[in-house]
C-alpha cells in the first residue's frame, strides 16, 4: 500500500496543527483539574447525605436527602464529563504530535509533506464527543434544578426526575465511550499512514 491510497494534502512545509489539535492541547489540562475538583466534592456531598438519610429516617423528611442526592449526582457527572473530555483533548494531543512531527520529518528530508486529512473515524470522534458534552451537560444542569426545587416538590416528584436524569446521563456517558473508541481507531489510522510515508521518503528524497 501506498501514501497514494490515503487522501492527503501535499505541501511544501508541514502544516502543523489544526484547530481541534490546539484545542486539545489548550483545554485538556483544565478539564483534568476540573475532574480533580468535582469528584471529591461529589463524595463529602455523598457522606452528608448519607447522614441526612439517618436523620430523615426517624423524622419522616427526606427533602434535604433527596435535594443533596440531586447534588451528588449533578457533581459525579461534572467529573465525568471533564475526565472524558480531558481523555478525547488528550487524543486530540496525540493525533496533533503525529500530525505536526511527520510534516517536520518530511519537511527535513527536503521532500515534499504530504499531511493526512482529518478521516472519517476523526469526524465521528469529534461528533459522538461534542453530542456526549452536551446531553451530560445539560443533566447535570437539570439536577441543579431539581435541587433548588427540592424542598417545594413532592418527593415522588424529585425522585422521578432524579430516575429519568439518570437515564439520559446514562446515554450520554455511552456517546463519550463511542467517540473515545473512534478516537482511538483514529489514531491507528494515523500511525499507519506514517508508516507507509516513512518507508517511502528514501525514494522520494
Amino acid at each position: 500500500m501506498a501514501t497514494t491510497h490515503f487522501d492527503v494534502d501535499v505541501t511544501t512545509r508541514g502544516l502543523g496543527y489544526n484547530k481541534p489539535q490546539k484545542m486539545g492541547n489548550a483545554l485538556w489540562l483544565p478539564m483534568f483539574a476540573m475532574a480533580v475538583m468535582a469528584f471529591p466534592i461529589a463524595w463529602v456531598l455523598a457522606v452528608v447525605r448519607a447522614d441526612t438519610v439517618a436523620t430523615a429516617a426517624s423524622e419522616g423528611d427526606f427533602a434535604d436527602a433527596a435535594q443533596l442526592g440531586h447534588l451528588v449526582a449533578a457533581f459525579g457527572f461534572i467529573g465525568f464529563l471533564a475526565i472524558f473530555a480531558a481523555i478525547s483533548f488528550t487524543i486530540a494531543r496525540i493525533l496533533g504530535r503525529f500530525r505536526r512531527g511527520g510534516g517536520e520529518v518530511q519537511e527535513a528530508t527536503g521532500s515534499r509533506v504530504k499531511t493526512l486529512k482529518m478521516p472519517v473515524t476523526a469526524k465521528i470522534f469529534m461528533a459522538f464527543m461534542i453530542m456526549g458534552m452536551m446531553l451530560i451537560g445539560l443533566m447535570v444542569v437539570l439536577h441543579f434544578v431539581a435541587a433548588s426545587n427540592a424542598s417545594t416538590w413532592a418527593l415522588e416528584d424529585t425522585e422521578r426526575w432524579a430516575r429519568v436524569l439518570e437515564g439520559f446521563r446514562r446515554m450520554g456517558v455511552a456517546l463519550y465511550l463511542f467517540g473515545i473508541t473512534f478516537g482511538l481507531g483514529t489514531i491507528i489510522h494515523v500511525l499507519q499512514f506514517q508508516t507507509i510515508r516513512i518507508r517511502e521518503l528514501p525514494d522520494t528524497t
